[in-house]
């Protein structure tokens, strides 16, 4: 019976330790669950947090891509194009230049000088302040004001002042403001980009460098591997080639197409045909009438593994047609040619220009390259005068960083019959600010 009761005693003492277990695994239970009921929610939002900042970079980089302004690169000192919004770019240009013949005395033949020339000796060439940032989610803006001193006769002008569309559907993209219009290859890139201290002399003699004004701007894009891009643009017409603003201040219309790729991993192109249509009322040439400039643009570049900063070959042509239905009367301003026509003539007829230019990148420091232009007056042309103006140029560049640059240019020009420029400039280029990478 002793031996009973002991055995009772302990069968007790032993239920009493399980039923206490068994609590306490319960609430061991109960924490694990809470705690991996917590562990849950931390993951639901850290998944969360991830998500929405993957929706962010995503936000971003398609601004990025949709806006036609540049990437943003650091500048220098480490800042970077966030430092300030917007982002301030300045670009300082300056040269020497000597020529051998006196650059306010001379003319190409059968193309009246439009475009102006740079004077001898050193002087401070065009320089720009610029101002750009995304406006919001749907929009982009960008000003641009332009300094030049050409021999002595200071301008200042507002270069650019636009806005670009960023979240339009299929493609499509609209620009609206004073802006370089998108013909050809050259004209929509600012200057301080070129190979060369001048712009060819087509663009000269066609565009007076550079053809930009008041208006609008339709791009699409189409979605396919291939780039396409197609466009048109609406103008004032107040700037050369066209005058006036005709058709109540919509004188200038445009139509542009460019396709490009690559080729493998070393090789792309980009290649393009353009128009630019305007009535004009008394161009800066002395012309009245209707205008049509026709461009046939290409560019071919090869680069070892695809990467056109350590070396590689770039060539590039374009090609003018200028067709003019009008009449010439000699401008209100000072005589803009040697052999100025008789005025008060008709002006029909085609004036063609085209140039071909090679660079080749040594390495990141050094790039060599030449460029050759010519011009065809066309017999029709009052500024006639039997001979076609040509020039040859060559030019070494030495690049300290992507931010600055020292270029030597030799050309030889023969603008008149029997007459010959051979000119020397040494050209300084640097960039300080916020400025972003540059078009293909």
């Amino acid at each position: 019976m002793f031996a009973t009761a002991v055995d009772d005693t302990s069968l007790q003492a032993l239920d009493a330790r399980i039923r206490t277990l068994e609590v306490e695994g319960q609430k061991l239970r109960e924490q694990a669950a809470a705690a991996l009921a917590a562990a849950d929610a931390a993951h639901a939002e850290l998944e969360k947090l991830k998500a929405s900042m993957q929706d962010a970079r995503q936000a971003q980089a398609t601004a990025a891509v949709s806006a036609p302004r540049e990437n943003s690169a650091p500048n220098p000192g480490g800042a970077n194009g966030n430092a300030f919004n917007p982002g301030i770019a300045v670009i300082l240009n300056g040269d020497y230049a000597h020529h051998s013949l006196n650059p306010d005395s001379y003319v190409h033949a059968g193309f009246p000088n439009v475009a102006g020339s740079g004077p001898q000796g050193l002087s401070l060439g065009e320089s720009e302040v610029s101002f750009a940032a995304n406006i919001d989610d749907k929009f982009y803006g960008q000003f641009t004001v332009s300094y030049d001193d050409d021999n002595g006769k200071v301008g200042t002008n507002i270069e650019e002042a636009y806005i670009d569309t960023l979240a339009l559907p299929q493609g499509f993209g609209v620009r609206a403001g004073r802006f370089f219009s998108n013909i050809g290859y050259l004209n929509s890139h600012h200057a301080h980009t070129d190979n060369f201290v001048d712009r060819p002399l087509a663009y000269q003699a066609f565009l007076a460098d550079q053809y930009g004004d008041d208006g609008a701007q339709v791009r699409w894009v189409a979605p396919l591997d291939l780039f396409l891009e197609l466009g048109g643009e609406a103008f004032r017409g107040e700037n050369f080639p066209t005058a006036g603003a005709n058709h109540s201040g919509v004188g200038a219309h445009t139509l542009f197409a460019h396709a490009g790729g690559d080729i493998g991993l070393e090789n792309s192109w980009l290649a393009g045909v353009s128009m630019l249509k305007a009535s004009t009322t008394g161009a800066d040439d002395g012309f009245s009438g209707d205008n049509t400039l026709y461009l046939a643009d290409a560019t071919w570049k090869w680069a070892p593994n695809g990467n056109t900063k350590d070396g590689g070959i770039t060539l590039r042509s374009e090609y003018f047609v200028d067709r003019r239905h009008g009449t010439y009367a000699a401008p209100a301003a000072a005589a803009i040619d040697l052999t100025d026509p008789v005025p008060d003539q008709p002006w029909i007829g085609t004036r063609r220009g085209a140039y071909l230019e090679s660079v080749y990148r040594i390495n990141r420091s050094w790039d060599v390259g030449y460029r050759f232009d010519k011009l065809w007056a066309g017999a029709e042309n009052p500024f006639a005068t039997g001979f076609d103006p040509l020039r040859h140029s060559v030019e070494l560049t030495w690049r300290n960083s992507e931010f600055s640059f020292f270029r030597l240019q030799y050309s030889h020009d023969d603008p008149l019959r029997g007459s010959t420029d051979n000119a020397l400039y040494l050209q300084y280029d640097v960039s300080l600010g916020a400025h972003g990478a540059h078009k293909f």
